[in-house]
């Protein structure tokens, strides 16, 4: 090999580490550096609320508890409980959600079964269903439209989005983590699929085409 074929060599390598690099930044397999609110000098959210009567605002409530969930590192698994909640090493998107929320003093299974029952046109179900309907992200949806308060959807308008929201994909679910990124994107705190290597990943960005909600709870 010449010495210019050499070199061609090492430039085409060098792309290739660059560019794998590069995708394993984006899906978040390479650890993104963590920012907080102080850092934009945006002021923490803090509710009026404290559903459980715990001493903690549910704002805090709620993100206190998501991390609690996400750290006996769950299983992702689709699968029907008699229970309801899942009760097993196992989990998926719309746990993360429930599993805070319960924990701030809000029973989403109790909580979306009385508003299908009392709003069914609003979810078009055909057959309802306590113990699953309030893990299904379409149900979500609609039961957060309908009792939380909606923000905005612009990823960019950074001081709008706290740890502690909600923010609904087309077809996933997730918790906004108090952790943003180096533009003061927000993480988010999520069990997307088996193969997920963080509960807490810099995705908003390259998600935003299918954000269809962001909430508070009121």
């Amino acid at each position: 090999m010449n010495k210019r074929s050499k070199v061609v060599l090492i430039i085409i390598l060098l792309v290739v580490i660059s560019l794998i690099t590069y995708l394993l930044y984006l899906f978040n397999y390479i650890p993104h550096k963590k920012y907080n609110n102080a850092d934009f000098d945006i002021q923490q959210y803090v509710s009026h609320v404290d559903m459980d009567n715990d001493g903690i605002d549910d704002q805090t409530d709620i993100l206190n508890k998501v991390k609690e969930y996400i750290k006996t590192k769950p299983k992702y698994k689709s699968k029907y409980y008699d229970t309801g909640y899942p009760n097993d090493e196992y989990g998926v998107c719309t746990d993360v959600v429930a599993f805070g929320l319960k924990g701030a003093g809000y029973d989403l299974m109790e909580l979306v079964n009385r508003d299908i029952e009392e709003n069914k046109t609003r979810y078009n179900i055909e057959k309802v269903d306590k113990k699953i309907d309030f893990r299904r992200v379409r149900n979500l949806n609609v039961y957060f439209k309908n009792n939380a308060i909606s923000l905005t959807t612009n990823i960019y308008e950074i001081e709008e989005w706290q740890g502690g929201d909600i923010v609904v994909f087309k077809n996933h679910i997730a918790v906004v983590s108090d952790r943003r990124n180096k533009k003061g994107i927000s993480f988010i705190i999520h069990h997307a699929n088996p193969i997920q290597r963080y509960y807490e990943e810099d995705i908003l960005e390259i998600s935003s085409d299918d954000i269809i909600g962001h909430f508070r709870i009121s």
